[in-house]
């Protein structure tokens, strides 16, 4: 008999995770959720994985049929074999027939007690280690009452604990939703949600409301289902990541920009770009990610709100070879749809990126974008914090865009990080002498002395110039600025009659 104290994995990436472990053996567990949920197909990988490692396993089935589970298999790519036993429980054949139907003969109670006699019969003869019991609701309707349905769940406990078994008991939760009788009863209790969002794919997230005896993963923890199976992505805690890191400074190759920034950007510290719509925000992060391939380092880019293909397309006309990057192995891009990544989902790709990619520059382009897969901006908050926290204890070099509403003047951000970022850029427009004009400053540094002048910037064929210090303008963070200087003050102007003399 397998060790008491073991655990039962359940063959579901994450779960074991959220679970800390598996499922302890010898117990019953429940399941529960709303149709549509995922309920089936955890139930099957959970089988599935014990039959993988050589153990016996029942599949006793009231509600679906045998040909219905075997689909629901396929669909997914599993490979239902012989042992794993699926045993449909139907109701005796005379109760099909409405004349057969008489109320002394086949009253609730026998139909309940045929019912458990049955589910006891086929154990014996399979004597499984692991067993899922496929609805709960159908007992509860033929025990009709919840003292009965009490006591019955109650000696379906003590007969499976008697054999050594790990059962897992699935609830519909359509008979009555507000019925917590099994909770009391249990090991434990993983519940399943299904959310609608008002555009956009279903959002699907599980919670363990209780286990014995153990510690778990509390909270929700979003999971999806794609074919395979079930995934879950266990919430994000960053104090639980730790990897020693020397604190170096990071240049984005532009000597400029690297003097503003006091020297650079802090290895294992994010940088949050800010400013209106087409300022460059994506190329100044894209220009840091151009140095740390060119120092031999891997960078992932995960981008909310622009097509690769044109991203590419844009970036080789600005002197960026970011495709041959890509091919080579030293760059991962990736498109995300924001209306079909959930949160839990988006923080374990950036941290596969990191752990296996290997990853040292991450840029999250946009958080507008990222904002869009989020419940609301509270947990926009709480999940950015623990992600950017996990990212900087791995020694990533993080950097973020926002886009703020409006060009010039007042402008404001769909959502406040400021205060999660080490480094804080910031980018204007302005106008001067009948051009708009493009100004950078950083306004935060956590982690060293830094420039407090604006300077202004172009974006041309040769990429990203940053000129020296717009000490002749008063308000250019305002967007129409004083001039006090000469003319000369202006890079393009000097740079103009530069042409001019040469």
């Amino acid at each position: 008999m397998l060790d008491e104290q073991t655990q039962a994995k359940t063959g579901i990436p994450g779960l074991d995770d959220v679970l800390c472990g598996g499922l302890s053996r010898r117990h019953v567990f429940l399941l529960e959720g709303a149709p549509g949920t995922g309920k089936t197909t955890i139930a099957l990988q959970f089988l599935l994985d014990g039959a993988s490692a050589g153990e016996k396993c029942l599949y006793v089935t009231l509600s679906e049929t045998e040909e219905e589970l075997r689909g629901t298999a396929v669909s997914h790519g599993l490979t239902i074999d012989d042992s794993l036993e699926i045993f449909e429980l139907v109701p005796p054949e005379s109760l099909l027939n409405a004349d057969q139907q008489q109320s002394l003969l086949y009253s609730s109670d026998l139909e309940l007690g045929e019912t458990t006699k049955m589910i006891f019969e086929v154990f014996e003869r399979h004597k499984p280690s692991r067993v899922v019991v496929d609805s709960l609701s159908e007992i509860r309707l033929l025990a009709q009452s919840s003292l009965r349905y009490r006591r019955q769940i109650l000696a379906l406990k003590h007969f499976f604990a008697q054999s050594g078994a790990t059962v897992l008991l699935l609830d519909d939760m359509t008979s009555d939703v507000l019925d917590k009788t099994v909770h009391s009863v249990v090991h434990g209790v993983i519940h399943l949600e299904q959310l609608a969002p008002d555009y956009g794919s279903e959002r699907r997230r599980l919670r363990v409301m209780k286990y014995r005896g153990r510690a778990f993963r509390g909270g929700f923890h979003d999971f999806i289902i794609r074919t395979g199976g079930v995934r879950v992505f266990p919430r994000l805690r960053a104090v639980e990541y730790k990897t020693e890191f020397t604190r170096d400074r990071v240049g984005s190759g532009v000597a400029e920009l690297d003097r503003l920034l006091g020297g650079g950007i802090e290895r294992g510290s994010s940088t949050l770009l800010i400013g209106p719509a087409g300022t460059g925000k994506s190329l100044f992060t894209l220009q840091f990610v151009d140095a740390a391939v060119k120092r031999g380092e891997r960078a992932a880019v995960f981008v909310f709100d622009e097509e690769i293909g044109l991203l590419l397309d844009r970036t080789k006309a600005l002197g960026f070879d970011f495709e041959s990057m890509r091919d080579e192995g030293k760059l991962h891009l990736e498109q995300l749809d924001a209306s079909e990544v959930s949160p839990g989902e988006f923080a374990q790709r950036v941290r596969d990126r990191v752990a296996d990619f290997d990853a040292k520059t991450v840029v999250i382009d946009s958080i507008n974008g990222y904002q869009a897969a989020m419940p609301g901006e509270n947990a926009l908050i709480l999940h950015m914090h623990e992600l950017l926290q996990y990212l900087n204890r791995q020694g990533a070099t993080t950097f973020l865009t926002v886009a703020q509403h409006g060009l010039v003047g007042d402008m404001k951000a769909p959502v406040d990080v400021t205060y999660l970022s080490d480094t804080v850029v910031l980018l204007r427009y302005f106008e001067a002498l009948g051009k708009v004009r493009r100004a950078i400053s950083v306004v935060k540094k956590r982690a060293g002395k830094h420039e407090e002048t604006i300077r202004e910037f172009e974006i041309s064929e040769k990429g990203l110039t940053v000129g020296a210090p717009l000490s002749a303008f008063q308000g250019v963070l305002g967007g129409v600025p004083t001039f006090l200087g000469e003319r000369q003050a202006l890079m393009s102007e000097a740079k103009g009659e530069e042409r001019e003399n040469s």
